[in-house]
């Protein structure tokens, strides 16, 4: 979700951009403070819109630009993107089945089961979209939810790396070819979300038009270079201006991500857009704090949920606010550390060579196995009424409880 560009140490030097850190640092905390304080940011769920437009940025920036220098391999491009995404996901995945296996019920450990090898085959938007409307519909009490959005974006670059590589070697337009993937993906969005917003929520085609706008401007800039000083300036504080109506105007009970979803992408873009040199902008985004926070944002965004889910699964209940703060504090150092011992040594120490993939792979699959094993045990621990129709739902219940738990449909507040 959160890839620097660049393929050797001198070209990620000259190409990074602390104020792209920055960015990832407004997405990630927008997001936690909505999972964990909904009503202090009601708009903190376009974060997530955020990433896909960084996400499209870079990673498109470096597949065209080496599609330019004749010097694409596609088993390179997955090679990077296991040893980004794998390490730190790997980790709490095995955090949340060692929880599963002390804290939770067979009935619970049924479902995480099921959610571990989804999450481990980026699967997990497809898997919860089947399981709305079920007994297994569980919101908060789904530690792996946020998932989802993981697997919109590795659905995406399965596709895109490949269509890219079409497009080049039969000498079409790149931009063309994104516009237009681009524009059949929103007219999907426009029409689906007024037909079932769930099913616009968590299918991949109705978000890939927000990763291509990324791609659109990373393509744009290779071939007509960045904008002027003035053009910058005024690209930034519109950007700003759009990224900050939209934390505080859009609601997760919108038609979302519909039209409305165009604000946050372009917001992003034209943040992105401005580049190094507008000072204002690099005040906001290029400061330490900020950037540190960037630094760290993929573990961060994986670690913050299970926290907060399984604080409510064992207390029964919302956490307390003090709770909740104390949940969160202990997500970031948990992602600090994984940034330091785990992702940094992998990505840009001595381990940095394409044969950690082949591994790293091979315990994914092996945790996605032990997600299913789990499953099926869990399954088979289970009363016969209830391993067959799943987790009862009292008539009386509130719309909004399950067995005493909350729900969020879409699962993306506390």
């Amino acid at each position: 979700m959160l890839e620097r560009d660049g393929s050797s140490a001198k070209a990620m030097q000259h190409n990074y951009r602390p104020d792209i850190d920055g960015l990832r640092a407004v997405a990630v905390l927008s997001v936690v403070i909505f999972h964990a304080f909904p009503t202090w940011l009601p708009g903190g769920l376009v974060g997530v819109d955020i990433f896909f437009v960084i996400s499209g940025y870079l990673i498109s920036g470096h597949i065209l630009q080496q599609l330019h220098d004749n010097k694409f391999s596609i088993f390179d491009f997955y090679s990077r993107r296991i040893r980004r995404i794998f390490p730190a996901l790997i980790l709490v995945l095995l955090f949340c089945l060692a929880v599963g296996a002390v804290a939770l019920s067979a009935a619970d450990n049924r479902e995480l089961g099921e959610h571990v090898a989804g999450g481990a085959g980026f699967v997990a938007n497809l898997l919860f979209w089947f399981e709305v409307g079920s007994t297994k519909d569980g919101g908060i009490s789904n530690p792996l939810l946020h998932l989802w959005s993981l697997g919109v974006e590795e659905q995406f670059y399965i596709v895109w790396p490949l269509a890219a590589w079409i497009a080049w070697r039969r000498g079409m337009s790149v931009i063309k070819t994104i516009a237009v993937v681009a524009l059949v993906s929103m007219i999907f969005n426009l029409v689906i979300v007024y037909i079932d917003r769930t099913t616009a929520f968590y299918l991949p085609v109705t978000r890939f038009w927000e990763l291509l706008a990324g791609a659109a401007l990373a393509e744009l800039e290779r071939s007509h270079g960045g904008l002027s000083r003035p053009a910058a300036n005024l690209a930034a504080i519109a950007g700003i201006v759009l990224l900050v109506l939209s934390f505080a105007l859009i609601r997760e009970k919108q038609a979302f991500p519909g039209i409305i979803a165009a604000a946050p992408v372009l917001g992003a873009v034209l943040v992105i857009a401005a580049g190094r040199t507008a000072a204002f902008k690099n005040l906001v985004f290029s400061n330490r704090i900020a950037v540190a926070i960037g630094l760290i944002s993929y573990p961060l965004y994986l670690w913050h949920w299970p926290l907060l889910s399984f604080g409510y699964i064992i207390g029964h209940d919302t956490p307390a606010k003090e709770v909740r703060f104390a949940l969160l504090a202990a997500s970031v150092v948990l992602a600090a550390l994984t940034y330091m011992i785990i992702e940094k040594p992998i990505r840009f120490g001595r381990f940095r060579k394409s044969a950690v993939a082949v591994p790293l792979f091979a315990i994914m699959t092996f945790i996605g196995a032990a997600g299913y094993w789990v499953s099926e045990q869990a399954q088979h621990a289970l009363p016969r009424d209830v391993a067959q129709v799943g987790v009862p739902v009292a008539e009386n219940a509130a719309p909004l409880q399950k067995e005493g738990r909350h729900v969020i449909r879409d699962g993306r507040s506390l």
